[in-house]
């Protein structure tokens, strides 16, 4: 086909690219707006055994077989009590109500549960160890200060009997201090006395010798 008569012809280069990029991006609109269509539309077979199947929305039309229990469904359309899915086998079936349910069943939802119940009992763990871990350290901590304690009280008493013996030693040797000032004084006293008798004699005597010797003076002129 000549290129004026392709019926991109008219367009530019820059207009088909914008074309181009408009049709992708609407593409991708209508995917995601599918998808979430899709998972608002999701549900699962409720935890029974197994539950049938039919070919219509009532009880009359004929069973068709049966899903497993906690199957995962695609929701097609509700009528009265029953509603149509389809299943991974990607066929259309008629499953009553009561039987559907919006969330995970017991089978789907096991391992989630053991991987949170795994999940919190390593927390739980890991607080178990850095919690004894803190009490191992706040008893040490307190370990220590109590043997530092006991040394001070060790150290205090020792200094008590020590300042007792001082006080002990003190009195002593006031007492040694009072008998030897008491025996100094006694010396001086007995000093002074000895002295002052010293005195008075030669005071009594030396007159008198004077005496004596001015009348023997006299004697001999």
């Amino acid at each position: 086909m000549p290129l004026s008569r392709h019926p991109f012809a008219r367009f530019s280069l820059h207009q088909i690219r914008i074309l181009a990029v408009s049709l992708l991006g609407g593409m991708l609109l209508a995917s995601a707006s599918a998808q979430a269509e899709e998972a608002s539309n999701a549900r699962w077979v409720s935890d029974s055994l197994t539950t049938y199947v039919r070919s219509g929305p009532t009880d009359g039309y004929r069973i068709v077989g049966t899903l497993t229990s906690g199957a995962k469904v695609q929701l097609l359309s509700t009528q009265g009590d029953y509603s149509q899915v389809r299943g991974e086998n990607g066929s259309a079936v008629w499953i009553a109500n009561r039987d559907l349910q919006d969330v995970p069943g017991q089978t789907e939802r096991l391992p989630q549960l053991e991987q949170k119940v795994t999940e919190l009992t390593t927390q739980l763990n890991g607080i178990d160890a850095s919690w004894k871990s803190r009490v191992q350290g706040m008893q040490e901590t307190l370990d220590s200060r109590k043997s530092l304690i006991d040394e001070l009280q060790t150290a205090r008493a020792a200094q008590e009997i020590e300042l007792n013996q001082a006080r002990s030693e003190l009195r002593e040797a006031q007492a040694q201090l009072g008998d030897e000032n008491k025996r100094v004084l006694t010396r001086y006293m007995v000093y002074g006395g000895s002295i002052a008798g010293a005195g008075l004699i030669v005071g009594l005597i030396l007159p008198t010798m004077l005496r004596v010797r001015r009348k023997r003076n006299d004697n001999w002129v």
